[in-house]
Parts: structure tokens; sequence; C-alpha cells
């Protein structure tokens, strides 16, 4: 279980928090490091590695750092785009 969850709206361009390119959320475990995920459009969770990549400055887009209540408006954003259980992943 993780010690503290922090979220990133993925924007730029023309996309803000209110309609991002996407999710990801870094999971930190104390004295056990960190793990960072992507949200797919299926609503679970990946590995991604666009978090540190943005850190190190590698990243095309930009993050900002999204409150747990600002999540729950984007997850509902992607829930009007993708339906209410997602949509299926490419095999």
């Amino acid at each position: 279980m993780p010690d503290k969850i922090t979220f990133y709206a993925i924007v730029g361009g023309n996309r803000t928090i209110d309609n991002p390119y996407g999710l990801v959320r870094r999971l930190e475990f104390d004295g056990d490091g960190f793990t960072d995920e992507g949200l797919r459009k299926d609503f679970s969770w990946e590995f991604t590695p666009a978090i540190v990549d943005w850190e190190r400055g590698s990243y095309d887009e930009e993050l900002v750092e999204v409150s747990h209540e600002q999540v729950e408006r984007i997850l509902q954003y992607f829930r009007e785009r993708w339906g209410p259980f997602g949509q299926p992943l490419d095999p």
C-alpha cells in the first residue's frame, strides 16, 4: 500500500486540467521508492516513464500536479469521452 499518491494531468497546447491528454500518478512507498503509472482507456493503471522523463526535461508534454478532487473531475471527463467502463484495449 502506498504511503503517498501524487497525481498529474498531462497538458500542453490547448489542453488544460479540464481537458487533459491523460492522467499519471506516482505511488510512493515509505523507504521503498516509488512507481509511476498512467491511466489507460479501460481505466486500469499501467507503468509509465512519463513522470521521470518530465522531471529530466525529456517529456514533450507538461505535467501539472492535481488534487484528488481534481482527479475525480478528470476521471469524469474521461468517462464522458470513453464511456462509463472505458474502451477495450488493442490486443
